[in-house]
């Protein structure tokens, strides 16, 4: 049987049965919103891990998906000009934005469909970042896959999801496929690594817990570099623009790859998605506007879909929704989109020392001092490179449990949303305090400083918004509406149980997808 016929058998038939509504049906049903609509079994909006998780399990399941992706393709080229270098950044640096986000903050630079995104909250409290292309924030994280503790993971997420479950079946799936491994010591000994085995001797002196963190990174393209067989990226420092040897295992490159394997879905690049309209129950229309790299809108689509995932992340999904129900077009959907949000209490700290450091090289993360047992409130240390920074320095990201403090509200004149942080707060005050008890341990016992207490005014890592147990269920399942479904880090209370958190979306996500896909099979049978 060719895959076409099992395809036109699979969409005439099981799943549509189920519904009790057949193709046909559904695509006159579509040429009566537009006439131009597109119909689609099953599509994903966004591309990053809970993106890539979804498109990959409805591939698998012969289920036909488009993936809609706001930011472009990152093909990584031999010679090695993929992505904006640190020192001179250009348009590649920064998505549709006249100037840098990140390092060299605010360099003008030609408005592009670049890598790195972000949205300020009001007051500038603090500024969001995230990632834009076929790979979403898998493409400038840094491939940190840290799996939470049970005990914290319970102080965030409801206990009616199953630790046990996630701990034996998704995270290690996740994990699999996304080649997560902790780093080698021959490399950690290496000099481009000087700064993580210093960070561990200044922990064992404080008598702080220490561990390596499984990195999604293949290390022997790491060590192809450090013997000069591959460009220098990863061990330079040089992988929050994306990496150019490869050596970042990003969605791009496994997820969503097999998912295209399959031959049952498909990826489309700079396609922007403006609204979300219930056409029936159950089903739904997509508008989207097709932009070529300078962000010029070249085409408006509007598809019909019987089954949407939203995984264009925190900021993107919590905007669609909240748009979609100040604008009427999802009215029933909770009262509570917006709130949830939170920084997963991201933190950047400079750690001065009389040693040398080599603090702008290698990957962050790739160990950790687990200050759990703090008496003001748990506390994660990572170090992680940046450019500039003097010999001596080095820079640690930190990590806690913050509160769902943050929230959007819609902005009906602009047709806009806003976000809201109280980054004063009496909770985020304490976390403020934790962090600093364990800097004090470091440094009495080291004979260290700090250049400045910690900045805790910007994040990588933004969590919340369309909320577990508020927006949806604990499988993403919107409440009224039926098979629309969240699958990103928009469903997590602001934050990931004192963790990084693109393993718990990715596990979240694989939860999510094995219920949906019993729950047509189930329907099937009848």
């Amino acid at each position: 049987m060719t895959r076409l016929l099992k395809r036109r058998q699979f969409l005439q038939g099981t799943i549509g049965a189920a519904v009790g509504i057949g193709l046909s049906n559904l695509k006159a049903q579509a040429h009566r919103f537009h006439g131009s609509n597109e119909y689609i079994e099953a599509l994903v909006i966004g591309s990053g891990f809970g993106g890539g998780v979804a498109s990959l399990r409805l591939g698998e399941a012969g289920i036909e998906t488009i993936v809609l992706e706001r930011g472009r393709r990152w093909t990584i080229t031999d010679a090695g000009n993929t992505f904006s270098p640190y020192d001179k950044p250009d348009g590649r640096a920064a998505y549709l934005n006249p100037t840098s986000l990140f390092f060299n903050a605010g360099t003008p630079i030609d408005i592009y469909t670049g890598i790195l995104s972000g949205k300020i909250a009001v007051g500038n409290s603090v500024s969001a970042l995230n990632g834009a292309g076929v790979g979403g924030t898998s493409l400038v994280y840094g491939g940190i896959t840290y799996q939470p503790p049970e005990r914290f993971f319970y102080q965030v997420f409801p206990r009616s999801i199953n630790y046990s479950q996630l701990d034996t079946i998704y995270y290690p799936r996740a994990r699999s496929i996304l080649k997560a491994t902790p780093i080698p010591d021959d490399i950690l000994q290496s000099p481009y690594y000087l700064a993580s085995s210093i960070f561990l001797e200044q922990a064992a002196k404080a008598g702080l817990k220490t561990r390596k963190i499984p990195i999604a990174v293949d290390w022997d393209i790491v060590r192809q570099e450090i013997a000069g067989q591959k460009k220098p990226s990863i061990i330079l420092g040089q992988y929050y623009y994306g990496v150019e040897s490869g050596a970042k295992n990003s969605v791009d490159r496994n997820y969503l790859k097999m998912a295209e394997e399959t031959g049952y879905v498909e990826i489309r690049p700079l396609h922007v998605v403006t609204a979300i309209n219930e056409v029936r129950d159950g089903l739904y229309q997509v508008v989207c506007n097709q932009i070529n790299e300078q962000g010029k809108v070249l085409a408006q689509k509007h598809l019909i879909c019987r089954y949407l995932f939203l995984a264009a992340g925190s900021i993107g999904t919590t905007e669609l929704l909240l748009t979609a129900r100040e604008e009427g077009t999802l009215p029933r959907l909770s009262n509570q989109i917006g709130f949830g949000w939170g920084t997963n209490a991201d933190s950047v700290t400079t750690v001065i020392s009389n040693r040398q450091t080599n603090p702008t090289y290698g990957t962050p993360g790739v160990v950790a001092i687990e200050h759990f047992d703090n008496p003001i409130a748990p506390v994660l240390l990572e170090p992680f490179p940046v450019p500039s920074v003097p010999q001596g320095a080095a820079i640690i990201l930190g990590q806690e449990i913050t509160k769902p403090e943050g929230y959007f509200t819609y902005n009906a004149s602009s047709k806009s949303t806003d976000l809201f942080w109280p980054s004063t707060s009496p909770n985020n005050q304490k976390l403020a305090k934790a962090i600093q008890y364990t800097y004090q341990l470091i440094n009495q016992a080291n004979g260290t400083s700090l250049a400045s207490p910690p900045d805790f005014s910007s994040t990588g890592h933004p969590l919340g918004g369309a909320v577990i147990g508020q927006v949806c269920d604990t499988y993403g399942q919107v409440y009224g509406y039926r098979n629309l479904f969240i699958v990103d880090g928009s469903l997590m209370p602001a934050c990931s149980a004192c963790v990084n958190p693109s393993l718990t979306i990715a596990a979240l996500a694989e939860r999510s997808m094995d219920r949906f896909l019993n729950d047509i099979g189930r329907h099937s049978r009848r």
